[in-house]
């Protein structure tokens, strides 16, 4: 029964592209199988607005800590993110109350919690450069934090004045959303021109552990000489890491842009994926490559996290919670002191062990003795026979007691995940841009 439902589920996959095809529609069929066959259930996964003003995080190993900064000096329309136009007392206000959130959620515990990493997203993190240490001086209050901080710039916040005041601050790795140096690219995604010999001379400068830059795969006619011009300019001028992320086409953004074929996306993936071997790179995720194996970026690939600021998500062992996306009533809510928890799920145990996979494999590896560390059981056992035929259908290999993706898994986990965005992200940012606070809702 397994069998004939993963592979009618492999089947659909490929008439996606088909004229006449009903994506949307059927992405949403395939997400829901999909949901239904690994939790075993045919229950959906429901959010409410009952959350836990104490969040239990105490006992969760490998914690990682995110922070957003939602503002922006112009808003890039192909941008899902939750962000708005910079003001500054808007800003420092927001920053304000984003302190008060942190000394709530980290006063709850009487000693400090070992974290692995910190990482700032947003928006553009960089416009609170003069309070970026203050920030990390209040969490080192409550977190002690083992791996290292990151933090994601703007090409125009890369000059020597603001890396000094980051580098000051603690931060050690870096990740420039440069998207592409290509011109016919900036257009097509409305973006400014980015200097790239300046940006050689002040990483020059200023050196980081990890200087990444982000660059995005599948825009409209991409071919792979464009995307190594991209890769090759990135490393010459002072990346030690890169994401090549794929274009996603949200439904309540602005953008125009095409999105490329499942065909075409194939090819290009697997030229670049080859480009990098041949380099002698290293893939540390689906959509990430170092020249240096100790480079790393990611915000994502972590156990458990906590979430600060509007919009954050946090990860705990049995919950999934994530903030209102609007600034105001964020800070209405902190400053009654209470937290601006919006939608909150509560795991039955096959939910959090589909999180679990799903996140964990996106940095290509899933050892079988951590799985079995979380949840008390072998992943075998839970999902022997998914485990044999992704093997039969060359998805993954396993090396010494880890499963490890393959580059036609690559392919089809970065496929699935486009429809997982559009199913689950998609409608549940869509929905939190209209409401501070939904009641409830069901994906």
């Amino acid at each position: 029964m397994h069998y004939r439902s993963e592979l009618s589920i492999i089947k659909a996959l490929k008439e996606l592209d088909k004229p006449g095809f009903e994506k949307e529609k059927t992405v949403s069929i395939i997400t829901s199988l999909t949901r239904m066959w690994l939790t075993r259930s045919i229950r959906p996964f429901t959010f409410t607005d009952d959350y836990d003003e104490e969040i239990p995080y105490s006992d969760c190993d490998k914690l990682g800590l995110y922070v957003h900064i939602p503002f922006c000096i112009s808003i890039c329309n192909f941008c899902p993110y939750c962000k708005e136009i910079y003001n500054r007392d808007k800003m420092n206000a927001y920053i304000d109350a984003l302190i008060k959130e942190i000394r709530i959620v980290g006063s709850q515990y009487n000693e400090k919690k070992t974290v692995t990493s910190l990482y700032f997203g947003g928006g553009t993190p960089a416009l609170a450069v003069d309070r970026i240490g203050e920030i990390i001086g209040v969490l080192k209050e409550y977190f002690e934090i083992t791996d290292g901080i990151g933090i994601e710039l703007h090409p125009k916040n890369v000059n020597p004045d603001v890396l000094i005041k980051l580098k000051d601050a603690g931060v050690d790795r870096i990740s420039i959303g440069v998207q592409s140096f290509l011109e016919k690219y900036i257009r097509t995604l409305g973006r400014t021109d980015v200097n790239a010999d300046n940006l050689k001379m002040t990483l020059a400068k200023v050196p980081f552990k990890t200087v990444s830059m982000d660059f995005i795969f599948a825009l409209p006619d991409q071919t792979f000489d464009d995307l190594k011009y991209d890769i090759d300019k990135a490393f010459e001028i002072g990346a030690n890491h890169v994401a090549i992320y794929p274009f996603i086409d949200f439904t309540f953004t602005d953008s125009k842009v095409k999105a490329m074929t499942k065909k075409e996306k194939h090819t290009l993936l697997d030229k670049v994926t080859l480009y990098f071997k041949e380099k002698g790179y290293y893939r540390s995720s689906i959509w990430t490559f170092s020249s240096d194996a100790d480079a790393k970026y990611s915000s994502m690939t972590r156990d458990n996290f906590l979430g600060f600021g509007c919009s954050a998500a946090t990860l705990l062992k049995n919950q999934f919670k994530i903030n209102t996306f609007s600034v105001e009533e964020y800070c209405k809510r902190i400053e009654s002191k209470t937290l601006p928890t919006s939608l909150t799920i509560r795991f039955r145990k096959r939910q959090r062990m589909t999180y679990y996979l799903f996140w964990t494999a996106y940095g290509m590896k899933v050892p079988l003795k951590d799985f079995e560390a979380f949840f008390g059981v072998p992943l075998k056992k839970v999902y022997g026979f998914e485990i044999w035929l992704a093997k039969v259908l060359g998805f993954i290999k396993e090396e010494n007691g880890v499963l490890v993706m393959t580059m036609k898994g690559a392919f089809y986990y970065h496929y699935y995940e486009n429809f997982y965005t559009l199913s689950y992200i998609d409608k549940m940012w869509g929905l939190m841009r209209k409401e501070a606070f939904p009641k409830k809702m069901r994906l």
